[in-house]
């Protein structure tokens, strides 16, 4: 794998059900940078797919690019065969994203039932009592305002609360950032379980044995372009390609 090379434009998904999300040719801006280049990827229903690369390789841009929070891009997103390229993010989710930014995004001065509560719970959507079936230190934190929670419960938190709007593809960026090791496992069994649901998730990650072991594929970012594509089956022979792209 030449990592610094330009990549050529991922093919369009072969024969078989269409893809959920289907990104082409995206170019994304901050001002004057121009920092993602022709990124195509696609997620397919019920499949968990990681973005990997180092820090500023164009992961988290691809998400806020998806989700209509940085405006200043072009190509085509579509999502279950809808454009929605042109849409504010509140739109986006409308139509079944959810997405859980790295700085998690919850409300601190609220408590964590009211967290949960907040968000109003769409069909099909998780409710209260299934967060804290999910994550039970929740149910005990109940009462503790979102700012007075560990790092771990607030991803917990940041998690479950997406969920109440019962969402088709779930953008995870570095859910497990900064966490430890038993909180993370709880986290690779709620994305475990969201899959066998039929949910997709698009997962940010660096933690590349986290990553690997919950994703079905994986697109390598180097300096805002995707560089390559690696399947499940092919990681253990590709790791150290992966581990590579996690340094350049």
């Amino acid at each position: 794998m030449t990592l610094h090379a330009a990549a050529s434009p991922s093919p369009a998904p072969g024969p078989g059900p269409s893809p959920l999300l289907d990104v082409r040719d995206l170019n994304a801006y901050y001002g004057q940078s121009h920092v993602l280049h022709g990124v195509n990827l696609h997620v397919n229903p019920g499949e968990v797919v990681s973005l990997i690369g180092r820090n500023g390789a164009g992961k988290t841009t691809t998400l806020k690019s998806i989700m209509g929070v940085l405006r200043s891009r072009t190509g085509q997103i579509t999502f279950d065969g809808q454009d929605i390229t042109r849409l504010h993010s509140h739109r986006v989710a409308a139509r079944g994203l959810a997405w859980v930014p790295e700085e998690r995004a919850i409300l601190g001065t609220l408590s964590v039932k009211e967290n949960l509560e907040l968000p109003p719970a769409r069909p099909g959507g998780w409710t209260t009592e299934r967060a804290y079936e999910a994550f039970p230190v929740l149910r005990e934190r109940g009462h503790h305002p979102g700012s007075k929670l560990s790092g771990g419960e607030q991803q917990m938190l940041a998690i479950v609360r997406v969920l109440r709007s019962g969402p088709r593809l779930l953008l995870l960026d570095e859910p497990s950032e900064g966490l430890a090791p038993v909180i993370v496992q709880g986290i690779g069994r709620i994305i475990e379980g969201l899959r066998e649901a039929g949910m997709a998730v698009l997962l940010v990650e660096q933690n590349l044995g986290f990553a690997t072991r919950l994703a079905d594929r994986h697109y390598v970012f180097v300096d805002g372009m995707v560089v390559d594509e690696v399947a499940r089956a092919d990681v253990e022979a590709r790791r150290g390609d992966l581990l590579k792209s996690l340094s350049v």
